[in-house]
């Protein structure tokens, strides 16, 4: 059955329009963004298999482009919308940063640093370079690295500091892994970065480690 066929309180629009998106299940937010199935199955339809076939919501959002564009009602439109939504959010949240400070707002970085990080499947380092407020002035990506490891170079860093006259920063990176306990080379490159910056009056607020299912963070630790 179509799912203009249903009953309007069951149709997954409506419903978020009557209730918000919070009462949807994952098969019906998915069918909103989907809008229409395939033949012989409706949007919600449609769903369910993607969920089923991927293994869930997650892995769905972190396909790579050529697994997202095979599967069943998908497609390079799609995919693209998807990648559009998912920036979206990424915008909004760094956006919520850069207005507030992140001193009074360490969930919405913690969340931000996730989503910016934990699918890559590379080691990333960036820096949220902050005003002296501790508002995000900047967020960069300064450093790329292969599935265990980046070189971070300290001058570097100091140099797009100074570009954006930054008071203070944070310093990310993401464990490939997905294990986020830091290792010893972490504690090293934090304290050189440290004391690099202090030379030019920046302060290194934090350094977190992104994995798979959390953040650790170095200055929690007392590793700062």
């Amino acid at each position: 059955m179509a799912i203009k066929d249903w009953p309007v309180q069951e149709r997954p629009r409506e419903k978020l329009l009557a209730s918000g998106p919070n009462f949807l299940s994952d098969a019906e937010l998915l069918a909103v963004f989907l809008r229409t199935g395939v033949r012989g199955k409706s949007a919600v339809d449609l769903a369910r298999d993607l969920l089923q076939g991927f293994g869930g919501l997650r892995q769905i959002l972190e396909a790579d482009r050529a697994t997202l564009c095979d599967a069943q009602g998908l497609g390079e439109a799609r995919y693209a919308q998807l990648q559009a939504m998912l920036e979206i959010g990424r915008r909004h949240l760094l956006q919520s940063l850069q207005r507030d400070s992140v001193l009074t707002s360490p969930e919405c970085t913690r969340h931000f640093l996730m989503r910016q990080l934990r699918a890559r499947e590379q080691e990333v380092f960036l820096c949220l370079f902050l005003d002296s407020r501790h508002a995000v002035i900047a967020c960069e990506e300064l450093f790329h690295g292969t599935i265990d490891g980046a070189s971070v170079y300290p001058r570097e860093v100091v140099k797009r500091a100074l570009k954006h006259n930054a008071a203070a920063l944070i310093l990310a990176h993401n464990h490939p892994s997905g294990v986020a306990e830091p290792s010893q080379a972490d504690v090293r490159i934090t304290g050189r970065l440290r004391d690099a910056l202090a030379l030019v009056d920046i302060r290194v607020l934090d350094h977190m480690v992104i994995g798979d299912a959390e953040v650790v963070s170095l200055a929690e630790r007392g590793l700062l």
